[in-house]
């Protein structure tokens, strides 16, 4: 089943549901965030790769997350109002979520079902990436030190199909 077909739901940052559906026939870049992180920096990035691409159906969707040394303590507000005051964040960021563990949020648990096998069960560390197709399905993870720029032609490929 594509990630489009899961009816998997998470909140933005006002509190809204959101259908992953919504996103069909679009290139997403998935990301879990943090805000007190050596990979902060990053969102310098992701919001350059948002910018370029958003227009040919590109989407980012950046997921705060408090269980990698706690590094993203604060509230959804503190939160994106931390990412768009020091980053210029506008790619859309949603409630925080826990990525591992019992409480794994759906999202995540068919984002590390329907990936390579070989980077395991576990989301390693804040800034995992995952590029999700037009069709929906998964087709690349990339670990915290993947920097978005090098994303570039993944990104043009995925767009082109």
């Amino acid at each position: 089943m594509d990630i489009f077909s899961t009816g998997i739901t998470f909140k933005d940052m006002a509190g809204k549901t959101v259908d992953i559906g919504q996103y069909r026939g679009r290139v997403l870049l998935i990301v879990n965030t943090a805000s007190k992180c050596g990979f902060t920096p990053q969102f310098q990035a992701l919001e350059a790769l948002y910018a370029a691409y958003k227009d040919q159906g590109f989407v980012i969707l950046g997921f705060p997350c408090n269980q990698f040394a706690e590094q993203d303590p604060g509230t959804d507000k503190e939160i994106l109002t931390f990412c768009q005051v020091n980053y210029g964040v506008t790619f859309p960021m949603h409630a925080k979520i826990d990525v591992n563990g019992e409480n794994r949020h759906p999202l995540y648990r068919y984002l590390i079902e329907n990936s390579a096998k070989v980077m395991g069960s576990q989301i390693k560390w804040n800034f995992e990436k995952f590029l999700i197709g037009k069709d929906g399905k998964v087709l690349k993870r990339y670990l915290s030190v993947k920097r978005p720029e090098g994303l570039k032609k993944a990104v043009e490929k995925a767009l082109a199909k």
